[in-house]
C-alpha cells in the first residue's frame, strides 16, 4: 500500500497549542479512502483532539488491525509510533506495547468487522484487563475491503449490496463494554465533530480502557443487484483487461444539534439513522441506568451518543493490578530484566 505525504506548507498564522505546534503537525499521509467516507471525518476529529490535548507526537502510539478503518492510523500524527497488526489482533499488540512502556499514550483504531468478529475475544480481554488506551471503533456495518458483506454490527433488515437482507441480530459494542465493566464508554457519529472531539480528548486522559464507538457511514456500497450499471452486473457481463472501480464523489455528512434532542440523519444510500444526544445532566456514573437507557433507545430505533459511562478506578488499571515497574522495559538494565537461573527455576517449579 502506498501513502502520499502531504506538502509541508502551512500558513504562518495558524493557531498553536501549548507545545507551539499547529494542527498540521498532527496530520499524516493523504487519505486513500473513498471521498465522503465517515472514517476521514473521524481522522479529522482525532487530529483535533491530539492537537487540543497538546500531545507530543513522539509520545503517541497508533495501533490498528485490518480493514478500511485500520488504514486510518496512517492519516494522523505522522510523528507517532505505529503498528498495523493482522486481522483482529490489535488489542494483544496494544497490551504488549503498553506493558512495556506505560508512559506513552495509546490510540487503537478498529472497525466493526475487525473488532466484533475475528477480534471479539481480544477486544473483550482488553476491556477485562482495563488496558490504558483509547479504542475507537469506526462502525459502518460492512466489510469495506472485501466488498460490503454484513459485519456483526449490521442491523436486522439491513439490505446488502447484492440484495440479501440481514436476519441476524447485531452485536452492540457499547452494551457489550458496559456489561464487561468498561470504565469509559462513549458513542459518537463521524459527522458530529463538535461532540466527537471532546470524547476523544476525555478518552486520552482517562486512566484505563476508553471505548468510543463511532457510527461512520460507508459511501461505496450503495449500488444494488438488478441495476445494469452496478459494479456486480458489469463484472458478470463484460471482460475487462484491468479490473477497476469508479467510486462517485460524495459529501461527508455533518450534523450539529442540541444536547438532549434527537435527529434523523439521512445517509448516502438513502437510509436513515436516528441519533439522540445525551443531556448534560445524564448520570454517567450509574452503569445499570446507562445500559437500560441505551437499550430502551435502541428498541425505539435511536442511537444514543455522548459520554455514556465513566468511572474513575485507577486501582484497577493494568499496571496497578499487576504491580509492574514504572520504568519502561527498554530503559531497564539487563540485570533487572534477567532474574537469574535460580529465580527462574523457582518460578517454573510453581507450574509443576
Amino acid at each position: 500500500m502506498t501513502f502520499m505525504a502531504k506538502p509541508k506548507v502551512a500558513h504562518p498564522e495558524l493557531p498553536r497549542n501549548a507545545l507551539g505546534l499547529t494542527r498540521r503537525d498532527y496530520e499524516g499521509s493523504n487519505s486513500t479512502l473513498c471521498a465522503g467516507c465517515g472514517h476521514d471525518s473521524i481522522t479529522a476529529s482525532i487530529v483535533e483532539a491530539c492537537w487540543a490535548n497538546a500531545l507530543q507526537p513522539q509520545n503517541l502510539v497508533k495501533l490498528s488491525g485490518i480493514g478500511c478503518s485500520s488504514k486510518t492510523t496512517a492519516y494522523f500524527v505522522s510523528g507517532a509510533h505505529g503498528f498495523n497488526s493482522v486481522h483482529g489482533r490489535m488489542p494483544s499488540v496494544a497490551t504488549g506495547a503498553n506493558a512495556a512502556n506505560r508512559k506513552l499514550h495509546y490510540i487503537g483504531v478498529s472497525g466493526d468487522g475487525d473488532t466484533l468478529s475475528i477480534g471479539l475475544g481480544q477486544f473483550i480481554h482488553a476491556i477485562r484487563r482495563n488496558l490504558n488506551m483509547v479504542y475507537i471503533i469506526e462502525n459502518n456495518g460492512v466489510y469495506g475491503l472485501t466488498k460490503g458483506q454484513f459485519s456483526a454490527s449490521a442491523d436486522v433488515g439491513t439490505k446488502a449490496k447484492k440484495g440479501e437482507v440481514n436476519s441476524q441480530p447485531p452485536i452492540d459494542p457499547v452494551q457489550l463494554a458496559l456489561t464487561l465493566g468498561a470504565s469509559f464508554v462513549g458513542r459518537g457519529f463521524s459527522g458530529d465533530k463538535r461532540q466527537l472531539v471532546p470524547l476523544i480528548q476525555a478518552g486520552l486522559r482517562h486512566p484505563g480502557f476508553a471505548l468510543i464507538d463511532v457510527l461512520s457511514p460507508c459511501v461505496t456500497f450503495n449500488d444494488h443487484e438488478g441495476s445494469t450499471k452496478s459494479y456486480a452486473y458489469t463484472r458478470e457481463h463484460y471482460h475487462a483487461a484491468v479490473e477497476a472501480d469508479y467510486v462517485p464523489r460524495a459529501e461527508a455528512i455533518a450534523v450539529d444539534y442540541p444536547a438532549g434532542e434527537s435527529l434523523l440523519v439521512p445517509l448516502h444510500d438513502g437510509s436513515q439513522v436516528r441519533l439522540r444526544k445525551l443531556e448534560p445532566a445524564f448520570d454517567t456514573r450509574n452503569r445499570a441506568n446507562a445500559y437500560a437507557y441505551i437499550d430502551a433507545k435502541l428498541h425505539e430505533g435511536e442511537y444514543v451518543t455522548g459520554l455514556i459511562h465513566a468511572q474513575d478506578a485507577p486501582e484497577h488499571e493494568l499496571h496497578a493490578v499487576n504491580r509492574t515497574a514504572a520504568t519502561p522495559l527498554n530503559r531497564m538494565p539487563y540485570e533487572r530484566l534477567n532474574p537469574g537461573a535460580a529465580t527462574l527455576a523457582k518460578l517454573m517449579a510453581r507450574y509443576r
